[in-house]
């Protein structure tokens, strides 16, 4: 797991192979005026998802995992308040992995919570167990998918 600014992405460029391509699309999109929704960047290989809504209060917040992407979450516009767990301390997923969702829900809580303000980014893996928007603000936020390969 990853948390920075995006004026520090060169850092991480290295990492994969389109994380160049999908730092320059946060650096150079007007990310306030592009629609909410599915935008594809390089075909499902990497894409964003744009959305602006009111989160969920902390004791709601899910843990999740996928398996086929990597995220990068990116807050455009408030702070995201994000929870993180090593997925080999979670226990079963209350909501098993499915391949059309890419995605497992556990039941876990976590104590490793941390803000995210606008204009910073987390980068989560596959073994990253991690729950977004557990704020009851509004955000306007950008999840890169990014495909693990």
């Amino acid at each position: 797991m990853v948390l920075d600014k995006l004026t520090n992405a060169a850092r991480y460029t290295s990492m994969h192979p389109l994380f160049e391509k999908a730092f320059r699309y946060l650096q150079e999109t007007d990310l306030m005026n592009v629609p909410t929704g599915v935008h594809e960047i390089e075909g499902k290989d990497l894409f964003a998802i744009i959305s602006e809504a009111k989160g969920n209060p902390k004791q709601k917040a899910k843990l999740e995992v996928h398996r086929k992407y990597i995220d990068i979450q990116y807050v455009i516009s408030g702070t995201d308040h994000m929870g993180w767990k090593d997925l080999a301390q979670c226990s079963q997923p209350n909501d098993p992995y499915t391949e059309e969702r890419d995605a497992a829900f556990f039941p876990d809580k976590t104590s490793n919570w941390f803000d995210v303000p606008a204009g910073s980014y987390t980068i989560f893996y596959p073994d990253d167990a991690h729950a977004a928007m557990a704020t009851e603000e509004v955000l306007r936020k950008v999840v890169l998918k990014i495909a693990v390969r």
